[in-house]
């Protein structure tokens, strides 16, 4: 008998695995694939990352390297080599999870988690063979997987999720990217870099529609300048693979449809909790109409000893978010009142320029009627910045205007992925704008950017502009 068994090796559930050892419990993990990482680590997170690198030194030596006085000549893409780097970082990342599993004596169990009542799992192999353990509670990690519309056949071939996107055999001539979300800009900026036309059909009148609108405004102008061509207020109706070209029909809004052909199509309209085979209903856990699982504050279902985390419940499908509930759900277990504040965990756009916000929107202090002041400072503006040759984009600080509290941080620009844990500190400890503008901060480095803007908000105090 177990005292944990968490379904899923993802973040959420790897995290949460070892916390549990950690924590003294005896613990177990059961994944149906064959190696740990789930979606992150094998065909999300880590995967996009490698490709986004490569890309941009491609990109950058073909476009920036002879103003820096870097001559090249015949210069070319070799699109297999960046896809087996990929594969090796990514085989790199998942021994290493096989390595915490050994050292922390955490059981892993390779197969299909099933529920056969409310502390039994069986564990259902490739080959069809099946084993059961037991255990005091589970913990539910199973994540996700890419969304799709009803008319959309999605044939992996020229019609794409994000997955088959990592390991294209080809630079697509023309890829049409279904959906101006995350996963579609990141995607799309590996392909555009490389040399191909992309086009992105997007629903709503504005990118990345679920961050501030300043950003989506901003990462718009920035992609246009490396190709990227855009489709907003567009709803797709139809997507028809022809044989090397697929056709995507959409609708203007002005009862018009508008037909763009490419080789290649990807669908990027978000993602969809995961819970296929698990067999919730045999151990009484419910599920809501969305398909999530239910839980309430402490992550726990209906059923007293089952909990859930990461992409499988409710909140943003973030891997830092699931291994934030996975230490959650494994302090709460020994008693422990573990805390987390939604919303202070971060979202990133890994482009380039890179997005990355935590906190409240304007557009979402304006609904909520709070009175806030806004401080801005441009890269264009920043020693740093111009010296690195990246002066697109700008950090937006959101503050009270009674009390200066930062209430959200919006940055667009180099480095911004690894910025936004400053604001996140500063949010933490309830910090005003002009606790950071005062703070020193080294010169010449973006993170003075994020100072700047601190000033800015701060009587509009903005030292280099």
């Amino acid at each position: 008998m177990y005292d944990v068994i968490v379904i899923g090796s993802g973040p959420g559930g790897y995290v949460a695995a070892i916390r549990c050892a950690q924590l003294g419990m005896k613990t177990a993990i059961v994944e149906k694939y064959s190696t740990l990482g789930g979606t992150c680590l094998n065909v999300g997170c880590i995967p996009s990352k490698a490709l986004l690198d490569s890309s941009e030194h491609y990109h950058n030596a073909a476009h920036t390297f002879k103003t820096h006085g870097i001559n090249l000549s015949n210069l070319s893409a070799d699109i297999t080599q960046m896809i087996s780097r990929k594969d090796d970082v990514v085989k790199q990342n998942v021994d290493g999870i096989q390595f915490l599993m050994k050292k922390n004596k955490i059981d892993v169990h390779q197969g299909l988690g099933s529920f056969v009542n409310a502390t039994t799992v069986k564990v259902t192999k490739e080959d069809g063979s099946s084993s059961e353990i037991q255990g005091k509670n589970i913990i539910i990690a199973t994540g996700s997987k890419p969304s799709t519309l009803p008319f959309i056949k999605l044939d992996k071939d020229r019609v794409i999720t994000s997955t088959e996107a990592l390991n294209l055999k080809e630079i697509p001539k023309h890829l049409v990217v279904i959906g101006g979300g995350v996963i579609g800009l990141e995607l799309g900026s590996v392909y555009a870099r490389l040399g191909a036309k992309v086009s992105v059909v997007e629903f709503m009148d504005s990118l990345i529609p679920t961050m501030d609108r300043t950003m989506g405004k901003e990462l718009q102008k920035s992609l246009k300048k490396i190709g990227f061509e855009f489709y907003l207020k567009h709803k797709v109706t139809s997507v028809e693979n022809t044989g090397k070209e697929v056709t995507v029909k959409a609708d203007n809004g002005k009862g018009e449809t508008v037909e763009i052909n490419g080789d290649y199509v990807l669908v990027s309209i978000g993602r969809r909790p995961y819970t296929e085979g698990l067999n919730a209903e045999a151990a009484g856990v419910k599920l809501t109409e969305r398909g999530q699982i239910e839980v309430n504050d402490h992550l726990q279902t209906n059923v007293p000893n089952i909990y859930a985390i990461g992409d499988v419940v409710k909140g943003a499908m973030l891997a830092h978010k699931a291994e934030e509930e996975g230490v959650f759900v494994a302090e709460t277990l020994v008693g422990q009142k573990p805390h987390i504040n939604y919303n202070l965990i971060p979202g990133v756009v890994y482009t380039w320029p890179e997005v990355a916000a935590v906190g409240y929107t304007e557009e979402q202090l304006k609904e909520q009627g709070r009175k806030y002041k806004t401080g801005k400072f441009p890269f264009l503006a920043s020693g740093r910045a111009r010296a690195s040759m990246d002066t697109d984009g700008l950090v937006k600080v959101l503050a009270d205007v009674e009390t200066d509290e930062i209430l959200g941080v919006h940055m667009i620009g180099p480095r911004t992925a690894d910025m936004i844990a400053e604001a996140v500190v500063a949010m933490e400890f309830r910090a005003s704008a002009e606790d950071v503008s005062r703070m020193s901060h080294a010169h010449p480095t973006y993170t003075e950017a994020f100072k700047e803007a601190c000033l800015a908000a701060t009587d509009n105090r903005a030292l280099h502009v």
